[in-house]
């Protein structure tokens, strides 16, 4: 039996840390595919500075702004619930958010250990687990974790960035295979980039020697998108040559 398709036009994304960067990179070649895309941070400031200007470029109010603290559970389960009674369903979940506090090993702090696995891995758990019973309902759902050469190759000067995005893949392979199991027609992505350049993000500026541009990372995801439903790509390494 064929799975379930919808094209992006018909589509709804929530991309957290979607005002900058990687996701507002993300959010706008998902609203120039037609979808309607909410971007989540907490600067609401930022984050309606980057709706307007993509929907200016989309040409169609696509873009929608929602203030959150991924770090809430209940902020994150309010953000999916919000998604989902405005628009009818969330069909793309881009868990973009992510920091880092620069430690050695033998320097790790408690807060710094705890800002940065709650923000990278726990609240990408609880996005997920608010989500996931949506799409499966709908029978429909992609996933995207933004995890990174870092969860794949230990780096001595952030160990508890690496730890937190090693654990996103393992915790995203964990969903995979519960989606398989019970026949979710939900697919998971992992987006493991090594260094991107967020600072020169408009789309004639150069990357620095070594980075790649933001316009990749969303070239690579709707690649990912634009795959048949039952075709599985796991990890996705995307670096640059230099």
């Amino acid at each position: 039996m064929a799975l379930k398709h919808k094209p992006l036009r018909e589509q709804t994304a929530v991309v957290t840390g979607g005002g900058t960067g990687i996701g507002r990179a993300f959010a706008g070649a998902l609203a120039g595919a037609g979808a309607r895309v909410v971007i989540a941070s907490r600067r609401e400031d930022v984050l309606r500075g980057a709706a307007d200007e993509l929907n200016e470029r989309a040409g169609a109010g696509r873009v929608f702004p929602y203030a959150f603290d991924v770090r809430d559970r209940a902020q994150c389960e309010a953000l999916v619930s919000y998604t989902v009674e405005r628009f009818g369903a969330l069909d793309v979940l881009v868990n973009n958010s992510g920091l880092a506090v620069p430690e050695t090993v033998e320097e790790i702090t408690d807060e710094g250990w705890d800002t940065v696995l709650e923000t990278n891995l726990k609240g990408a758990m609880w996005l997920v687990r608010a989500a996931l019973p949506h799409m499966a309902a709908h029978d429909f759902g992609d996933i995207v974790n933004v995890s990174s050469q870092a969860g794949k190759h230990g780096y001595a000067d952030v160990p508890s960035y690496c730890a937190s995005k090693w654990g996103l893949l393992g915790f995203a392979e964990s969903v995979r295979d519960h989606a398989r199991k019970t026949g979710a027609n939900v697919r998971v992505f992992n987006l493991c980039p090594g260094l991107v350049d967020v600072e020169n993000t408009a789309p004639d500026a150069p990357p620095r020697p070594g980075f790649v541009h933001v316009s990749n990372m969303a070239k690579t995801l709707m690649y990912a998108l634009s795959l048949d439903r039952d075709v599985v790509l796991e990890d996705i390494n995307i670096y640059s040559r230099g």
